[in-house]
C-alpha cells in the first residue's frame, strides 16, 4: 500500500469478560488511518481502534505476519519485522525498529529511535532512545549482552562461592576452638 487509506467500516468487535458471565461483544467505532509510502505485508492484520482510530504514520514498513492491535500508533518510518504482536492503545515513537517474534503488551509508549532486539518481550514502556533486548528481561541492550556473558559463567561461578563460603567457615570454626 503506497496511498493515504482510511479504514475501518461495519462493527469489527472486541471481546470483553463481563463479570464471569461469558463474553460481551463490543462495537469497535475507531477506524485505521495508514499514512503515505506505508508497506504492509501479507498475513499482516491492523484491528481498527475502539474509539479513535488505530494509526500508521506515514513511511512505516510492516512486514508479515504483524498484530497490529486497537488504537495502536505507529510513528513515522518505523519498520518492524514480522510475527510481532503489538497489544493496544501501544504508542510507538518515530524511526524505530523493532526486530521478529517480538511482543509488546498494551498501553506502552516507546520512544523515538528505539531499537528492539529479536525475540524481545517490552513490558514497560521505554522513555530513552536506545537498542533494547530481553529473553531474561527488558533492559539496554549493553547491559543485556555483558549479563549474557555472565549467565554462560554462573555454574563456575557458583561453585567458586560454595568452596569459598566453605574456607571462611572452617576458618572461623577453627578460630573458636583456639
Amino acid at each position: 500500500m503506497h496511498r493515504p487509506l482510511r479504514g475501518g467500516t461495519g462493527c469489527r468487535r472486541l471481546w470483553l469478560r463481563a463479570r464471569g458471565e461469558g463474553w460481551l461483544k463490543i462495537c469497535q467505532l475507531g477506524g485505521v488511518s495508514i499514512g503515505n509510502d506505508v508497506e504492509i505485508g501479507a498475513g499482516t492484520t491492523v484491528d481498527r481502534g475502539a474509539l479513535d482510530d488505530t494509526r500508521i504514520d506515514d513511511g512505516v514498513k510492516l512486514d508479515n505476519q504483524i498484530q497490529v492491535a486497537h488504537n495502536v500508533r505507529i510513528g513515522r518510518n518505523t519498520a518492524i519485522a514480522g510475527c510481532t504482536a503489538i497489544a493496544g492503545s501501544t504508542k510507538i515513537g518515530e524511526r524505530c525498529t523493532i526486530a521478529g517474534l517480538s511482543g509488546i503488551t498494551g498501553h506502552l509508549t516507546i520512544a523515538p529511535d528505539t531499537h528492539i532486539t529479536a525475540m524481545s518481550l517490552v513490558s514497560k514502556s521505554i522513555s530513552r532512545p536506545g537498542a533494547y533486548s530481553s529473553g531474561t528481561g527488558l533492559q539496554p541492550h549493553q547491559s543485556w549482552k555483558r549479563n549474557v556473558v555472565r549467565f554462560r559463567q554462573l555454574d563456575d561461578i557458583a561453585r567458586r562461592v560454595t568452596k569459598l563460603e566453605q574456607t571462611i567457615e572452617l576458618n572461623s570454626t577453627e578460630g573458636h576452638k583456639e
